[in-house]
């Protein structure tokens, strides 16, 4: 049997994540902000001062990656790190006032993207697609354990 790009799910949620991707890097670009920064802010939006740790697990991304953005993030003004008084080599990340003030910018970004790409959907598919989808990363979050 031959293999289908329009027909694989990992071929299909890898293009439309790229195209996810790229309708809000158009939205944030203006801003100065890049949307690898926007699963960070959006975990420090919901509950501000996490340590590094935390965020690795809740982002589920590597160390190093959320490292290199803290660090581009830190330089651009819109987190700070500071010791964190119950673990001498953690640090904990805070919002500065200047990613506090872009929060609802950044969130209405995210909507305009989601809208766009949800229009052609009806209510109920919408939510079968993210209901779908939830199941799916769940599965997969699994593989390899």
């Amino acid at each position: 049997m031959k293999f289908q790009k329009k027909n694989s799910p990992g071929y299909i949620a890898n293009h439309m994540a790229r195209l996810f991707a790229a309708g809000l890097q158009r939205r944030l670009s203006p801003l100065g902000l890049s949307t690898g920064q926007f699963p960070t802010l959006l975990a420090l939006y919901e509950q501000d001062g996490q340590n590094q740790r935390e965020l690795v697990a809740q982002l589920d991304v590597e160390q190093a990656t959320l490292a290199n953005t803290l660090q581009r993030m830190e330089r651009d003004g819109l987190v700070q790190r500071k010791p964190d008084p119950d673990d001498g080599r953690a640090r904990i990340v805070e919002l500065t006032d200047k990613s506090i003030a872009l929060k609802d910018t950044l969130i209405q970004a995210a909507r305009e993207t989601n809208q766009v790409a949800m229009s052609a959907l009806s209510e109920d598919e919408r939510k079968t697609f993210i209901a779908l989808a939830q199941r799916i990363i769940a599965t997969m979050k699994t593989d390899g354990e």
